[in-house]
């Protein structure tokens, strides 16, 4: 084969693949376009954001609150916060491989989360904050391996939260406050050593924290369980959880003394303790906090200074 054949063929080649190639990252556009008219076909947007913008003559990549990834060209982020929709969140969804960000927060979706949505498994932010979604927070929020942060307060989440988040591996914020959620808190979550941030504030919690619970928790920084049924003693081993920032554990019926051990929180800025049952003596050690911004022990039975 002489070398005009040889470049010939290998130009022929080339083309080919490119022609392919553009043939299926349109395909694969396609989909993700149809996936999104199929979720705004089933939803009531009264103030016509995406009826007056989301059309079939427009590359979806222009759409609003629609994000696509540089290489492949697909959705990678999904943003419609606060556009006033409402509905349920259709299990279209599921059919975005390549979302790294679905935020539907401040909308009034209502009704179970589709299972669907546990296909995507790119995902890093899920954010549903401010519906009106209802039942179990469903098991297989587990299978999102990558999801870093996990936001869907101010719903009316029901039962207990699933032991399946441990297999989150990555999860750094996980924000389920103002919900209806009971049970104990799943002794999987104080496993999960990414952590940062863990608001469970004002739900119908209850059972007691484990001794250990500071052991998996170098990261931590706010920990939120105020307003809940939580019991037993504060766990001595708080002391270890050597990051955090922010402690609220007022409004629940945690007995006996506050340990020393918190003394050990050196970068404690803010400490909710009052309305529990707690008892004895505000530790010396509270004076090792330097950082102390702001300090609750009201209405403690029994405490004294």
């Amino acid at each position: 084969m002489n070398y005009n054949t040889c470049f010939h063929l290998r130009l022929a080649l080339f083309i080919s693949c490119s022609v392919l190639c553009l043939a299926m990252t349109a395909r694969n556009l396609n989909s993700d376009q149809f996936a999104l008219l199929e979720f705004k076909d089933l939803l009531a947007d009264p103030q016509n954001v995406l009826a007056n913008n989301w059309t079939a003559s427009t590359s979806v990549c222009r759409w609003i609150g629609v994000s696509c990834g540089i290489i492949h060209e697909r959705v990678i982020a999904l943003n419609l916060t606060s556009m006033n929709l409402r509905g349920t969140i259709p299990p279209y969804l599921g059919n975005l491989s390549f979302l790294l960000s679905l935020d539907l927060s401040r909308n009034n979706f209502y009704g179970l989360l589709p299972k669907e949505l546990g296909q995507l498994h790119r995902l890093k932010i899920l954010q549903l904050s401010f519906n009106s979604l209802n039942g179990e927070i469903p098991s297989w929020l587990g299978n999102l391996h990558r999801v870093q942060r996990l936001q869907m307060t101010n719903n009316t989440f029901t039962d207990r939260i699933p032991q399946t988040l441990v297999n989150m591996f990555n999860l750094e914020i996980l924000n389920l406050r103002f919900n209806q959620l009971s049970g104990q808190v799943p002794s999987s979550i104080f496993k999960i050593s990414s952590l940062k941030i863990i608001n469970l504030f004002s739900n119908s919690l209850s059972g007691s924290l484990p001794n250990d619970m500071c052991q998996h928790f170098p990261k931590l920084e706010e920990l939120y369980l105020s307003r809940n049924e939580l019991s037993g003693n504060i766990p001595s081993s708080i002391g270890k959880c050597n990051n955090l920032q922010i402690l609220a554990l007022s409004s629940n019926q945690f007995m006996g003394i506050i340990p020393k051990s918190i003394g050990n929180l050196t970068r404690l800025k803010e400490l909710y303790l009052g309305v529990n049952n707690l008892e004895g003596q505000i530790p010396e050690e509270i004076g090792n906090l330097l950082s102390l911004e702001m300090l609750n022990v009201q209405a403690i039975k029994g405490l004294t200074a």
